[in-house]
C-alpha cells in the first residue's frame, strides 16, 4: 500500500503568477456521443524484457517502451513498424549514471527525457552514431522545493512544467538547470475542507498523468483517482476541468497520507494536434481488492476517452486488452498500447 500511496500524488489550476489567470470553466459529462469496439492486434516481439510495460513512446522509426519496474534496465528501443529490439538504457542502480526508478518518458525533438522520482533528475538521452542505442547526454538535478516529482513535460526546449504534489498549487515551471521559476494555480476540488486543513494529502489523491502538445498549446491533466480531465489552453489562458460520473477523487486521511475509496481512474493521457485521448479504468477499489483475494489480477483500462482539445466527449472505445499507456498517431489512425497482463504486451489498434 505504501508503494501504491508513493504513486498516488497531484495537480491543479495553471495560473501564471506573471500573465492572467486561465478562465475556468467547470462541466459535468455523462456520456460520449459515440462508443466504437475496436480488436486489437498482439505485436510479437523478438525478445521477452518486461515486468511492467507503463509507456510506449514513437519517433519516426523509433519506439521506446518505459517498464515501471524493470530489472536490469527501465527502457528500451525497438526499431518501428517491425519491432525489433535494439538496445536497452537506463540502468537499474544507485551509481551516478544509473536510475532507481523512472516515472516517465518524453521525445523533444531527437532526445529522449527521463524522469527519475527517486534521484529528483531529469536525464536526457541522444541516439549513437548507429541510431540503435540511446546515451546519457544531460543530467538535471531538480530544486529541492520541488516535492517528489512524478511526471513532467517539456514546455520548451528550456522549460520543464511538473504537477505540484504538495497541495500548494497545481504545476511547478521549472528550468533547464533544474530550478523553480514559480507556481501556479490550485486544485479544483470542491472539498473546501480538505483544501483549508489537508492539503498535502488532497494532492496526493489528486495525482494526474499530465501531457502537452506545444503545436497547439493544449496541456492536459487526468486524475488516477476518480473520473477529472482538466485542458488547460496556454495560448489563449483558458481552462476546462470536465468531471465524469465518477466525480473528483475519493480519499480518507490516516496518519496525513491519502487513502483512495474511490476508483481507479484514468492511467495515460495524450494530446494530439485534434484531440485528448486517455484511457480510463473505472474499476472500484474494493472491487480490486475482491478479485485479488480470488486471485483474479488484472492491471489497466478497457476504455480509451476521447475528448475535443476544448473538452467536449467525442467517442469512447471499448478494447479487447487492459491496457496502460498508449501511444497515438491520428495520421495513421493507430493506436499503440502497453498491456502488462500479457506476455506479449504490445497491442496495436487501428481506429474506425
Amino acid at each position: 500500500m505504501k508503494t501504491f500511496i508513493n504513486l498516488l500524488l497531484s495537480s491543479a489550476i495553471l495560473t501564471a503568477c506573471s500573465s492572467p489567470a486561465p478562465q475556468s470553466k467547470m462541466a459535468a459529462y455523462a456520456e460520449f456521443p459515440e462508443t466504437r469496439e475496436l480488436q486489437g492486434e498482439v505485436v510479437t516481439l523478438d525478445t521477452a524484457l518486461f515486468r511492467y510495460p507503463f509507456r510506449i513512446r514513437v519517433k519516426d522509426d523509433r519506439t521506446v517502451v518505459m517498464d515501471l519496474h524493470g530489472e536490469g534496465c527501465f527502457c528500451h528501443v525497438f526499431s518501428y513498424p517491425d519491432f525489433r529490439h535494439l538496445s536497452s538504457f537506463g540502468k537499474r542502480g544507485e551509481a551516478p549514471e544509473e536510475m532507481l526508478s523512472v516515472e516517465n518518458v518524453r521525445w523533444k525533438g531527437n532526445f529522449l527525457w527521463t524522469l527519475d522520482a527517486n534521484k529528483s533528475e531529469l536525464t536526457r538521452f541522444g541516439f549513437d552514431s548507429s541510431g540503435d542505442s540511446l546515451l546519457r547526454q544531460e543530467t538535471v538535478g531538480l530544486d529541492k522545493d520541488i516535492l517528489r516529482a512524478l511526471d513532467f513535460v517539456m514546455y520548451d526546449d528550456s522549460t520543464f512544467i511538473i504537477p505540484d504534489y504538495s497541495g500548494d498549487s497545481r504545476f511547478c515551471w521549472v528550468n533547464r538547470e533544474g530550478k523553480l521559476l514559480r507556481k501556479m494555480g490550485k486544485i479544483p476540488s470542491f472539498n473546501e475542507d480538505a483544501l483549508k486543513n489537508t492539503r498535502p494529502a488532497l494532492a496526493q489523491a489528486w495525482r494526474s498523468f499530465i501531457d502537452y502538445n506545444p503545436e497547439n498549446g493544449v496541456l492536459a491533466a487526468a486524475t488516477q483517482l476518480g473520473e477529472v480531465l482538466e485542458i488547460y489552453n496556454l495560448q489563449d489562458s483558458t481552462h476546462v476541468v470536465r468531471i465524469g460520473p465518477h466525480g473528483e477523487p475519493k480519499f480518507q486521511v490516516s496518519q496525513g497520507y491519502g487513502i483512495p475509496t474511490g476508483i481507479m481512474g484514468f492511467s495515460d493521457v495524450q494530446v494530439t494536434d485534434c484531440a485528448v485521448y486517455a484511457v480510463f479504468h473505472g474499476r472500484s477499489f474494493k472491487k480490486i481488492v475482491q478479485n485479488a483475494r480470488r486471485g483474479i489480477h488484472v492491471d489497466g483500462g478497457k476504455y480509451i476517452y476521447v475528448f475535443s482539445l476544448k473538452g467536449e466527449p467525442l467517442r469512447r472505445y471499448v478494447l479487447d486488452h487492459h491496457v496502460c499507456g498508449i501511444s497515438v498517431n491520428e495520421r495513421e489512425g493507430i493506436i499503440l498500447a502497453t498491456d502488462m497482463n500479457k506476455d506479449e504486451p504490445i497491442i496495436k489498434y487501428k481506429m474506425k
